[in-house]
């Protein structure tokens, strides 16, 4: 089956490695459970190494950037999960569910098949990072691609979500990562490691807009206060969806 990420998912092992404090809240997250299924997998970033981890994912590509060492990928879509209902402890989709066709269909076949906890990394699309001052079309990206928060609760029952900060130094370059180093958002090769900008048509006026800013000293007056934080808040949640009511 083809699947996006066979054609954006180019540089994405390379760009996309786990940062071990968001791995950290991540595990945390899972609680005690031994066998994981994780929706969405990709390349396998933040695949907890010691627990059984079954993974899904619907791209080729994606499939086999895995390493050796990774779980078996199932090329299979959210939507459709090839298990048993309550065939894994605990299950994780991270930073994942705006790619899917049917979230809501996808999220319940998470629920269906996952007696514990459901850990999810997404974004809150009400949220409004720096880089959408340059990038209003990531703004009506993710209002677009993203569930609303209050979706979760509706589709997976009672929720916990709590903000995810993001290091200024984080190893993952996911779309807002680069909140304290913005010359880093001019390199077209940093910026293919996020699908949001494959999806936008024409991001050069607003990257030159941003060049022209901090070339000028202006990006760095006008966010002066991000520039002692060590974390930020660019929206990333993490919502968790504890026992089914078959758990």
């Amino acid at each position: 089956m083809a699947a996006k990420y066979d054609s954006i998912g180019i540089n994405y092992a390379s760009l996309r490695k786990p940062d071990p404090r968001i791995a950290a809240v991540i595990q945390q997250a899972l609680g005690q459970a031994k066998t994981v299924l994780n929706v969405g997998a990709g390349t396998g970033s933040y695949e907890p190494a010691d627990r059984q981890i079954t993974a899904v994912e619907p791209s080729r590509e994606m499939i086999a950037k895995r390493s050796p060492s990774a779980a078996r990928a199932i090329q299979a879509c959210a939507g459709a999960l090839p298990f048993d209902d309550g065939a894994f402890d605990a299950a994780m989709a991270i930073l994942t569910i705006h790619h899917w066709p049917d979230k809501e269909a996808g999220l319940k076949e998470m629920r269906r098949v996952t007696r514990g906890p459901i850990v999810l990394l997404t974004f809150d699309p009400s949220h409004r990072p720096w880089l959408t001052d340059y990038l209003p079309e990531l703004a009506r990206l993710d209002e677009a691609q993203m569930p609303a928060i209050s979706d979760y609760a509706r589709w997976l029952g009672p929720v916990q979500i709590t903000p995810v900060l993001i290091p200024h130094d984080c190893r993952d370059g996911l779309l807002y990562a680069y909140w304290r180093r913005p010359q880093a958002y001019l390199d077209a090769h940093i910026r293919s490691g996020s699908s949001s900008f494959w999806a936008i048509a024409d991001a050069e006026p607003g990257l030159h807009r941003l060049k022209q800013d901090l070339d000028a000293g202006e990006w760095a007056r006008r966010y002066a206060g991000l520039l002692s934080l060590d974390a930020y808040d660019a929206g990333y949640r993490l919502v968790v969806a504890g026992r089914s009511e078959q758990g």
